[in-house]
């Protein structure tokens, strides 16, 4: 199975990736993600704003654990296991507490990644 030891790194990266874009929305577009996302009053929006900007911290420590799992893999592959585990995690109480689509955007990919990731063995 070479390709999964191709593919494995770029799936954890591309995980990474999702969580990047979703820590720079949650950071510097904190009031419009949550007045077109979550139908948030504008006023609400701005209260909220600093929690939603803690979460995009949070999800930018989550990316770039994942992007340093992705080029440690060789050596190993526990701390990508680690980080996508904490992403399964997320996605699941994101999904009860906030919106299902959750479960898509989160969920899945870490899940995908982890199956993959069970599979892999360096060369």
């Amino acid at each position: 199975m070479a390709w999964v030891t191709k593919i494995t790194p770029i799936i954890v990266f591309i995980v990474g990736l999702i969580h990047a874009g979703l820590a720079i929305g949650e950071i510097f577009f904190a009031v419009p993600f949550l007045v077109s996302r979550f139908d948030f009053a504008q006023e609400v929006a701005v209260q909220a704003k600093p929690i939603v900007q803690n979460a995009g911290l949070y999800n930018s420590f989550i990316a770039a654990g994942l992007f340093w799992s992705a080029f440690k893999l060789r050596t190993d592959k526990s701390l990508a296991i680690f980080f996508l585990i904490c992403v399964l995690i997320a996605g699941i109480f994101g999904a009860i507490t906030l919106r299902p689509t959750t479960l898509i955007l989160q969920t899945v990919p870490a899940l995908i990644a982890l199956i993959i990731i069970s599979l892999y063995k360096p060369e």
